[in-house]
């Protein structure tokens, strides 16, 4: 029997490991390190793959680390663990950011019943149906949130949604007058297909420069072979809601990513799509404004568009042996190719970069 519970728990950890890696990352940087042991599973940062330009700070590097902690969880619950998770257990190892341990009781059933959403979850950045998102879908998200000890605001009211889509604007303008900033988004956007990461040109609306959506999703065309329509409509109409935390360290995006994964499995599982609007949180300036007019003493962690739309294709991922440590059966989690570019006449975007047509 016990040579049974040993393999068990081996067969689970593994798997763990598996779903771990299909969480969302900034920008599909994929920024783990996954150690597997004999009893528990160990989880790391890699900030060999933090975003310099967008996130100096490493907030998203650590909110994406935390999504794959979610992750992890589910998966245990989902074969019958239950779990102890020991978040930033050393202060002189800032990159070990939780040890997760199955231990004796009941699994939690909640976190079990979303395992099957963890592969159909994407990011989506298509046009959203006119659809309203239901209070009540909105009200359970942030019964979510607060499981997670995380905040959920709903950006309800005119003013609200109109000073969202300013700052997004503002943001965005900010970030792609920066050519680092544009130099660090062509080297994720276009990867080499073994990689197995980076933002693939299947996954993003294709960049014409006649769209002028007042609350912009970020530009991820940067090769002019985007093979989404340009017309994503993004707009200050759409449901928009904002993750915040009361504190902001590192635990605190930690948690942040686990509440952030936590609602998009819910919102996948009840066939709603999301995506992120993140320019205006990793600006300075407009996060502040963020701040003042929506969460108060709150900080604001990530901001999300929900709706209904149509799916997207699945975002490649890394070799399995360069993610996971210690792993007995060291088979890669496939990865999926990106579309090869195709040329395109480049044309200025009026912001200080290039589109392509």
């Amino acid at each position: 029997m016990p040579d049974t519970v040993s393999q068990d728990l081996a067969r689970a950890l593994e798997q763990a490991a598996d779903r771990a890696a299909r969480a969302p990352s900034v920008h599909n940087t994929q920024p783990w390190r996954i150690e597997l042991q004999p009893d528990h599973l160990v989880l790391r940062d890699d900030p060999s793959r933090q975003l310099k330009v967008l996130d100096p700070q490493g907030r998203e590097l650590v909110q994406s680390v935390g999504a794959a902690l979610f992750n992890i969880r589910v998966s245990l619950a989902a074969s019958g663990w239950a779990v102890e998770v020991d978040r930033l257990p050393d202060p002189g190892d800032p990159d070990l950011l939780a040890v997760v341990r199955p231990v004796a009781g009941p699994p939690d059933a909640v976190l079990a019943a979303l395992a099957p959403a963890i592969d159909r979850r994407r990011t989506n950045r298509r046009a959203f149906l006119s659809a309203p998102v239901p209070d009540a879908v909105i009200q359970r998200l942030a019964s979510s949130s607060e499981a997670e000890g995380a905040l959920l605001v709903p950006v309800l009211t005119a003013a609200h949604r109109q000073l969202v889509a300013r700052a997004t604007q503002q943001a965005d303008r900010i970030q792609n007058a920066d050519p680092a900033y544009r130099a660090e988004l062509r080297t994720w956007t276009n990867r080499p297909p073994e990689a197995g990461d980076g933002v693939p040109p299947v996954a993003v609306p294709h960049v014409d420069g006649l769209q002028q959506d007042d609350v912009p999703i970020r530009d991820f065309d940067t090769a002019g072979a985007g093979a989404l329509s340009p017309e994503t409509h993004s707009s200050a109409d759409q449901t928009m809601v904002l993750l915040s935390t009361r504190t902001d360290d590192r635990l605190a995006w930690l948690r942040a990513g686990e509440a952030l994964e936590r609602v998009l499995l819910e919102l996948t599982a009840s066939d709603w799509v999301a995506g992120p609007l993140t320019q205006p949180i990793e600006v300075p300036l407009t996060r502040t404004q963020l701040r003042a007019a929506l969460t108060w003493d709150a900080h604001p962690q990530m901001l999300l568009r929900i709706g209904k739309a149509a799916p997207t294709a699945r975002t490649p991922r890394r070799p399995r042996s360069d993610v996971v440590v210690n792993s007995r059966r060291p088979e890669q989690v496939p990865a999926v190719p990106p579309q090869e570019p195709t040329a395109r006449r480049p044309v200025p975007d009026g912001r200080g970069g290039t589109t392509w047509v």
